[in-house]
Parts: C-alpha cells; sequence; structure tokens
C-alpha cells in the first residue's frame, strides 16, 4: 500500500499514531481527546496527598507535618517536583485544548493551588533553614517552566495565576543566580540533578521573562561546563534508573545555546555519528519506581531527539535518521502510561506532552 496509512492505537490513553506506510514515519498527534487523557493522569493525583515523598529538613519538632500542610500549593503527585510539572502540563493542555473535556475541572485545580495564600507558604518554606538545595535545580527549573508557560499566555486567568506565581518565581530565578557561579562542575547524572536538563528549562524562563541576569549566568554555565566537551559517551547509556539522557540532554541544551552554524561543528565533535544504533531502552518492572524510569527515558530521548532534528536542513539524511530513532523511543513508552502503576502514573504523561509537543 505505497503511501497508504495504518492507525496504530496507543493502549489506554487514545493517543493515536498514523504511520505512512511508504516513509515508516510516525506523526503522533495530540487531540482533545488525547489531552483530556494526558490530563486525568495528573488530576488523579493532584489532589492526593500520600503516598508522599517528602524532602523536608525539619528544623524542630514543630515542623513534623503533613505534606498539604508544607506544601499548600505543590503536595499531591507524591512528590513536588512531580507536582510543579503536572501543573506545567495542565496548564500547557488548557492553553492548547481549551475546549477539552476536562478543562473545568483543570482551572477548578489551578484556581485551588495557584493562588496567593498557598503559593506564599511556598515561599516560605524556601526561606527557612536548611532549605537552601530543597529541589535544586530540578524542582527548581521546572517551577520556572512553569512561570513561563504562564507568563507567556494572554489570557486572564493566566495573568491571575502567573502573578500569583511570580513571588515563588522570583525566589528560585534568585537561587539560580547564587548557585550556578558557586557550582564548578556539572552534574551529569540521568536522574533529577542532571545540569542540562535544568539549565534547558531555566534558560526557557530567563528568554520568557526577559530575565537578562538569569539569562546570560544559565549561558556562562552552559558554555563553560559543556562547550569544550568531545566524544560524549553515549554508549554507556543508559543507567538503571536514568529517566534522561545525559549526552542528549546536553545536546539539547547546546542546539539553543549556540549559534546553528557552530551548533553543528560542535554536535559533530560530541556525539558523531548521533543516532547510530541508539535503541529504546526496555521497561522490565512499570510497578518499580526506579525502573518505570525508563519510560522516561524513553520519552525524553525521543524529545531530544526531535529537538536536534530541527538542526539540520530537511533534506538532510541525520534529520530523517533522528526521526526515526525518536519515534522508536516515543512508540516504546507511550502505550504504558497508563499502566495502572502510581509508580509511573504520577509523572509520565508531562513527558509524553513535552514530547509530543516536540514532535
Amino acid at each position: 500500500m505505497r503511501g497508504g496509512l495504518r492507525l496504530i492505537g496507543m493502549g489506554m490513553l487514545g493517543v493515536t499514531a498514523a504511520v505512512s506506510m511508504s516513509a515508516q514515519e510516525a506523526d503522533f498527534a495530540l487531540t482533545d481527546a488525547a489531552a483530556d487523557r494526558f490530563a486525568a493522569l495528573a488530576l488523579k493525583c493532584a489532589r492526593q496527598e500520600y503516598p508522599n515523598k517528602l524532602d523536608h529538613v525539619m528544623n524542630g519538632a514543630g515542623e513534623v507535618k503533613s505534606p498539604k500542610a508544607l506544601h499548600p500549593a505543590f503536595y499531591g503527585c507524591f512528590d513536588w517536583h512531580s507536582s510543579v510539572h503536572g501543573h506545567w502540563m495542565l496548564v500547557r493542555l488548557l492553553r492548547t485544548h481549551p475546549d477539552m473535556a476536562k478543562a473545568a475541572e483543570i482551572r477548578a485545580v489551578l484556581e485551588e493551588n495557584l493562588a496567593p495564600g498557598p503559593l506564599a507558604a511556598e515561599v516560605a518554606y524556601f526561606d527557612q533553614p536548611g532549605r537552601r538545595s530543597f529541589e535544586r535545580t530540578y524542582g527548581w527549573a521546572w517551577l520556572l517552566k512553569l512561570a513561563a508557560e504562564l507568563k507567556t499566555w494572554d489570557a486572564p486567568e493566566a495573568r491571575r495565576w502567573s502573578a500569583a506565581l511570580q513571588p515563588l518565581a522570583d525566589r528560585v530565578a534568585g537561587a539560580f543566580l547564587d548557585f550556578l557561579p558557586k557550582q564548578t562542575y556539572p552534574i551529569r547524572t540521568g536522574v533529577h540533578p542532571n545540569s542540562a536538563f535544568s539549565l534547558d528549562l531555566a534558560l526557557d524562563y530567563a528568554r520568557a521573562a526577559k530575565d537578562a541576569r538569569l539569562e546570560a549566568a544559565v549561558l556562562d554555565r552552559a558554555q563553560s561546563w559543556f562547550g569544550q566537551d568531545r566524544r560524549g559517551p553515549l554508549a554507556w547509556e543508559p543507567g538503571g534508573e536514568d529517566f534522561l539522557s545525559p549526552c542528549l540532554e546536553e545536546a539539547a541544551l547546546m542546539a539553543k545555546v549556540l549559534p546553528r552554524g557552530r551548533f553543528g561543528v560542535w554536535l559533530e565533535g560530541f556525539l558523531p555519528g548521533l543516532p547510530g544504533t541508539l535503541a529504546p531502552a526496555r521497561v522490565s518492572d512499570r510497578t518499580d519506581p526506579k525502573i518505570v524510569h525508563l519510560d522516561g527515558l524513553n520519552l525524553s530521548r525521543a524529545r531530544a531527539l526531535y529537538d536536534l532534528a530541527r538542526t539540520f536542513g530537511a533534506k538532510n539524511p541525520r534529520r530523517a535518521a533522528l526521526l526515526r530513532s525518536a519515534d522508536r523511543h516515543a512508540r516504546a513508552s507511550l502505550p504504558h502510561l497508563a499502566s495502572g502503576s502510581y509508580e509511573g502514573e504520577h509523572w509520565l504523561a508531562t513527558f509524553a506532552v513535552r514530547m509530543l509537543e516536540a514532535r
């Protein structure tokens, strides 16, 4: 069937891929129905306090408190950073799919959590002793990504939520400005502390907010940490609990930092022959909270590969190879987001939405 279409159902989420039998490339559509199903995963835990994995330094017996008492805005979704990026996803889906069935439910959650009172408590939490490293820098970066999404959405409710969030965004941007000059070496892990991933999201905020100081700090760290890197050890990936690719996150960041011509030279020195034989990670147990990270790795790899593909011209064979590799990674994990296991369901939808938008 040359030029024909075959539809592949993507599990419980109802995300459909239309695959051209001639080109063998997938075009994943983020429809209103799919947006509803992604949103359902975040809404399911946006007000769910337990189970909860607190990152909490207690300064005394009076700070033995429940997650909601400590974090009245971001207490759901198992941990603080997952709650924050779940809110980013809800904002993004509401912005791009205003007619989705769950729009009213999303607005209700955002009105409740992105309000001045709960967010003032979040600022106060950051200001207590022993909290300098709280959610540094992964949670910080997602908070700024949420702030950037609201700041660039010209709608009455977005302006209201953005104004309420701004004191916390200012507090986090200030934390970045204080910390980045002190961090002599980047963190090149495949989990939360990864420096390239956090710089990428912080750069989005700096540019959306026209924060010249933060943008300059991010660009300086990106250049000094990664500008001279060569021969990234992509063959060593993945680690057994990775949800980020250290090499691909670094490359995706540098694509935003360097001019197009310079980036091409840098990429050839850092990841020559990309994507080569890069294969999706195999997830053996989606009920295991660390092993299921590998579904996130497939999705974040796909998003990075789509981003890198855009740096090549339409007729460049590297572009087609990157898109094929990205599609393979996406197909490996998209059907499994609604697995029935909270270990993955509380966070993977965010990574899927970012990946689909990059596609």
